[in-house]
């Protein structure tokens, strides 16, 4: 039986301690910004503030946001904080429009990237005797970076598989005993598909999976957990903070414990900006407290979700947030209705149906339209064609009762819409071509 905790001292730290470490952490990391970064010191001082306005969390509020815009705008250097001769590494984020997000490490910050990733793998069960499969993508996306050094920290035996090449996965799963899988939810839905259709369950010996990257739903959670046999761990992390780790599930599966010690979280009201009271949704936002080469004050995510203070029974006293909701820049307006795609997912599952669909989003005589591509499986697929009508009748009623809106559905052959080995690419929103 492997240890409960990771750092146990700094994981389960009493609260006042924590408000310590991020008081000083706070004004450490604003002065570094404030004193290395010309950008950061404009955003401050157009905001009216000086490193010595803040004194501890408290003066928090009065530091401006810093958004993926800035970040564009600031590429590549202008929110770096240390000199190139001290920097190790970058990592860039995965988007494909506009200029890509660069974050740059420090050995230091690499060193503390890892310490968190390994915490995760410990909540998740995992111990120097685990196989650990990290099969997110490698290279600069941060997935397979953060993961594979985590388990490196730990002592685990780490495959630095990368995404991709199904049949080899699955062959080293069997061939050296994997017991903790970590990738994209999307691609352990894969997996598990596959596992699941070549009768392969029983000769695999997976006991958890770590996933993220991607929002996925507790009906999703419980598709993978039932095909490949194990427990499913969320993790939830950006490049522009450090990659993976941010936060992450214990065994409670109650929110994902923030590594406070790292990070300060705020939940801010969208629209307004003002900060929003624990138990309230709205947007997430992060401050880091020890990163050296890319400090980030006030982050926006754009992820909307919940904070929790109260006690978790795992023992962390860390904060925990809830799953995101959904993306405030990723949620659809369609007829004045927001929908995100989780919530399409959860429709879908619940009614039978994988996780395979794809969202197409048009605007038809000035109205919105959704059309909902969605996989059935074999046994669906045999049936005849009136049978297969009443199937999508019945699933536009479902639809409608959840969402409020109509959305007409396409029943689709089996493994006919593209899978994922990365992020799934859920939505096409034709109404950007216009």
């Amino acid at each position: 039986m492997g240890k409960k905790y990771y750092q146990e001292d700094i994981e389960c730290a009493p609260r006042e301690e924590i408000s310590k470490w991020q008081s000083e952490g706070l004004v450490r990391s604003v002065r570094n910004a404030y004193e290395n970064s010309e950008y950061y010191r404009g955003k401050m001082e157009e905001r009216g503030v000086k490193p010595s306005d803040v004194k501890g969390v408290e003066d928090i509020h009065k530091l401006p946001f810093v958004s993926k815009e800035d970040l564009r705008e600031a590429y590549p250097y202008g929110l770096l904080c240390r000199p190139l001769s001290e920097c190790v590494r970058i990592q860039s984020t995965s988007g494909t429009t506009g200029r890509r997000v660069i974050a740059f490490y420090t050995q230091h910050d690499i060193d503390a990237w890892e310490e968190c990733c390994a915490r995760a793998i410990v909540a998740a069960g995992g111990t120097r005797d685990d196989v650990v499969q990290v099969s997110y993508g490698y290279g600069l996306f941060t997935g397979g970076a953060g993961l594979n050094g985590g388990s490196h920290k730990l002592g685990s035996l780490t495959l630095p598989m990368s995404s991709g090449s199904t049949e080899r996965q699955i062959q080293f799963m069997q061939d050296l005993g994997t017991t903790i899988l970590c990738c994209t939810p999307s691609y352990a839905a894969y997996l598990g598909e596959t596992v699941s259709e070549k009768g392969l369950k029983g000769t695999i010996k997976l006991k958890a999976g770590i996933f993220g990257a991607e929002a996925w739903s507790e009906e999703m959670r419980r598709d993978i957990e039932e095909k490949l046999g194990i427990k499913a761990y969320d993790i939830y992390g950006l490049t522009e903070l450090e990659g993976p780790g941010v936060g992450y599930e214990c065994e409670e599966q109650r929110g994902m414990h923030i590594c406070e010690d790292q990070f300060i979280a705020e939940i801010i009201d969208p629209n307004t900006g003002e900060t929003m009271p624990d138990g309230e949704k709205g947007e997430l936002v992060f401050t880091s407290l020890n990163k050296e080469a890319f400090p980030m004050i006030r982050y926006r995510t754009r992820d909307i979700c919940v904070l929790s203070h109260e006690k978790c029974s795992c023992g962390r006293t860390h904060v925990r947030m809830a799953k995101p909701m959904g993306r405030s820049d990723d949620m659809l307006i369609i007829k004045g209705v927001n929908v995100f795609p989780s919530q399409i997912e959860t429709v879908l599952i619940n009614n039978g149906y994988s996780p395979n669909y794809q969202l197409v989003v048009d605007r038809v005589n000035n109205a919105d339209t959704l059309d909902i591509n969605v996989e059935m499986n074999q046994e669906m697929f045999s049936d005849t064609l009136s049978e297969i009508s009443a199937r999508e009748r019945a699933l536009v009623g479902a639809l409608k009762g959840f969402l409020g809106i109509y959305a007409r559905v396409h029943l689709v052959s089996p493994k006919s819409i593209e899978r994922s080995e990365g992020k799934a690419k859920r939505v096409i929103d034709k109404r950007k071509l216009y």
